[in-house]
């Protein structure tokens, strides 16, 4: 049985014995002058918003408003700019450069790897097999060989699928004690399996993420969150950077928790879900679609013989896709972000996929 000061165990000793680094605190009730920021907003700014004045380093309010939207506790969130931010500290805390490795699961979203590289970490290959799932024995052989961190994507990026249930448990068992899994769950909103969040508080040595910018729409604002044991999320909260929301983020975060808006993403979600089946059973009739990867996600990976066609034919008309041709075994590939019913429409007379 994983328990939470293993884990903790398991990060860098000099990330254990860090001290936080000690930010300027405020007093509502009282004028700043005691964080060396200017005393007036910029020139054409809303006073209101006071982007003089830095904000809070990790807001009390959007913990709250995470926690209740992924239903967590506060203490178990930790929000950054984006989930790239989040993987690359937790790549730092857990792995030693040239000591410790991390594991992946080719092919998958390829932060993870970089993320390792950056930290002079080494990657470990597990393959998915054939079917997408996971490859336990290969899981298993990581983890002897000194992994620290395993990255799971589920719904997994590119190929669009979940992992299987049991599979997840299989690993949280193999990695016991010794490593930290991480399920990257930044499609979860677009998939029908549950959420890993929560069962973070009986598996320490689980972590989950989750993002506003997919499901969303906030891309743009690079906000992420880490969902863990308290006592990994205060590792976390040891190494990021001081102020790492920006006010306009944090805004825009908490007005997209809202009740109201969050039924408008819930509209589009359906949305998108559907036009996922859709594009799904149409694109099988174009000629230059051999294969299309079973998908969880707002994305649909297909197999080509013929990338480049597929890729010119969506540029003709105004379309830019993502070639994955060649990428981890699999051939020629392009994945499909799924569109409004205009857009997707139109990819789908551009590859013949519907009947003239």
């Amino acid at each position: 049985m994983t328990d939470a000061t293993s884990i903790v165990a398991l990060a860098r000793p000099a990330i254990r014995q860090l001290s936080v680094y000690a930010h300027a605190q405020w007093d509502l009730g009282l004028e700043r002058l005691h964080a060396n920021e200017s005393p007036w907003a910029p020139v054409g700014q809303d006073d209101e918003l006071a982007l003089n004045r830095y904000p809070e380093p990790q807001p009390q309010t959007l913990w709250e408003a995470m926690a209740r939207h992924y239903q967590v506790l506060p203490t178990q969130i930790v929000v950054g700019r984006g989930s790239d931010e989040i993987i690359d500290l937790l790549t730092r805390i857990f792995c030693e450069a040239d000591r410790d490795a991390v594991t992946v699961c080719p092919p998958t979203f390829g932060m993870y790897a970089v993320a390792a590289h950056i930290q002079g970490a080494r990657v470990l290959n597990a393959p998915l097999r054939s079917d997408c799932s996971l490859d336990l024995a290969a899981i298993a052989q990581t983890i002897e060989a000194g992994s620290r961190l395993i990255w799971l994507c589920s719904p997994n990026n590119p190929t669009g699928n979940f992992l299987a249930e049991s599979d997840i448990e299989a690993v949280l068992t193999l990695a016991a004690n010794r490593a930290l899994v991480v399920v990257d769950e930044a499609y979860a909103e677009f998939s029908s399996q549950r959420s890993w969040s929560s069962r973070v508080l009986t598996h320490p040595g689980l972590v989950v993420l989750r993002t506003l910018s997919k499901a969303h729409g906030l891309a743009g604002i690079r906000l992420g969150t880490l969902i863990a044991h308290p006592a990994i999320a205060e590792l976390v909260r040891k190494v990021i950077p001081p102020y790492a929301v920006a006010q306009p983020t944090l805004e825009a975060a908490l007005r997209a928790l809202q009740p109201a808006v969050l039924a408008v993403t819930r509209e589009r979600i359906e949305i998108l879900r559907q036009e996922r089946e859709r594009l799904r059973k149409m694109l099988a009739q174009s000629p230059w679609v051999q294969g299309i990867y079973a998908s969880d996600a707002n994305f649909l990976l297909i197999a080509t013989d013929t990338p480049e066609i597929v890729l010119e034919r969506a540029k003709a008309s105004g379309l830019l896709l993502r070639d994955f041709s060649g990428r981890d075994g699999l051939g020629g590939a392009v994945r499909i972000s799924i569109g409004t019913p205009d857009q997707n429409n139109r990819l789908l007379l551009a590859l013949r996929a519907v009947a003239t």
